[in-house]
């Protein structure tokens, strides 16, 4: 692994406008966030990351494919595309120890990846998030207590955010590893499966007693694809975490999901503390600027701004003012001008020249000289990365 004074060299040589304090006041900052748990070095390749810059080593690493991985196996090197996330917890009895985990997939397969102590920052929601591709080297397989394979990676694994090896095309996405709602039988009972679908009806949280008299909360709601509608049921702590975004029409991704015979004799699908639900990204891939054609529309774009925008007030065609900035981003493809209306002008007259960011549920159009050009709407989010 990168040391300390390597990983803020290479931050400082792509980043020139930023000090070495600048740097120490990042690393603090994130120190304060954790706790003191993770390392200096972990932090500083998770801002290094969020900066782009991509610490590796030098020398391409040996991997295997998910689907031929075994139990028992040491120096283990893996990558893959993250499908699901799920954040840190500690184990005070285990005097702190810390452990988060991430699902990767690539085309062979599905893999829960462990991660210990301070390597938990690389499954921290706020920083990594489903899509991206990592590598993880220096690992161990264990067999998990439902007979699956999991790689652990420990003090001396290894992680890298987007490595620069690891070509996105060449990992499936979620998309990939789906059941469609109507294909779930008899045969499916008590498996493990991924479905997507929207929210039709929802049935508010309730509490129920367990036999050790402690409290349990319970949720229901009804998901449904092209092929048919299941009822899903999420059980005590998860139903905190999504109570929030469950509403009808509401898209849901619902990975690694149990299907268990329900009290009517039919199916249904339960979430649990190792399966992941979230809302649907608009698109969970990031276009190549050279891939834009005209009338596509709910896309994600990611780039660096080329222009600095401009902001302007216009008027409409109903007679609305309205901001507008007008900008230009590129990626190792090619270059497009954007359109930012509204609250999106004020976040993007913000941006410098050189800023990453990205643009979700944008759409595309002919601008000015019949060129092609991006354009926000009120549902579009821009981030800066």
């Amino acid at each position: 692994m990168a040391t300390v004074e390597e990983i803020i060299r290479k931050i400082l040589s792509k980043h020139p406008e930023l000090s070495r304090d600048d740097v120490m006041k990042r690393l603090e900052s994130e120190k304060r966030k954790t706790g003191g748990y993770i390392s200096d070095e972990i932090l500083l390749q998770m801002i290094a990351a969020g900066l782009g810059v991509e610490i590796t080593s030098e020398a391409a690493k040996p991997k295997l494919l998910i689907g031929r991985l075994v139990p028992g196996l040491s120096d283990v090197t893996v990558a893959g595309r993250v499908i699901a996330v799920f954040p840190a917890k500690v184990y005070e009895k285990s005097k702190g120890v810390r452990v988060a985990s991430l699902l990767i997939a690539d085309k062979s397969g599905i893999l829960r990846v462990v991660l210990w102590n301070d390597k938990v920052a690389f499954a921290d929601p706020s920083k990594i998030r489903v899509g991206q591709m990592m590598r993880f080297s220096h690992g161990y397989t264990r067999e998990d207590r439902f007979g699956k394979v999991e790689l652990h990676i420990g003090e001396k694994g290894e992680v890298e955010v987007n490595p620069p090896n690891v070509e996105a095309k060449d990992y499936p996405t979620i998309t990939g590893f789906l059941t469609k709602i109507g294909e779930i039988t008899s045969t499916y009972k008590n498996k493990r499966i991924n479905i997507l679908g929207k929210v039709e009806n929802v049935v508010q949280p309730s509490t129920f007693e367990r036999q050790d008299s402690s409290l349990g909360k319970v949720m229901r709601f009804t998901l449904a694809d092209e092929t048919g509608k299941i009822t899903v049921v999420v059980w005590n702590d998860k139903v905190d975490e999504v109570k929030g975004f469950i509403r009808r029409e509401a898209k849901l991704q619902i990975v690694n999901a149990k299907v268990k015979k329900a009290l009517n004799e039919g199916l249904e699908v339960h979430v649990e503390s190792g399966t992941y639900i979230n809302l649907y990204p608009l698109s969970e891939e990031f276009m190549k600027i050279s891939d834009l054609r005209e009338g596509l529309r709910n896309i994600s774009v990611e780039g660096k701004v080329a222009v600095t925008p401009i902001l302007r007030e216009v008027k409409t065609s109903r007679g609305e003012l309205v901001k507008l900035a007008v900008f230009e981003i590129e990626d190792e493809t090619g270059k497009i001008w954007v359109s930012a209306w509204r609250e999106n002008a004020e976040v993007a007259a913000k941006l410098k020249t050189g800023d990453k960011i990205t643009l979700k549920n944008v759409y595309v159009k002919k601008g000015f000289g019949e060129k092609i050009e991006i354009s926000t709407k009120k549902t579009t989010i821009l981030n800066k990365k």
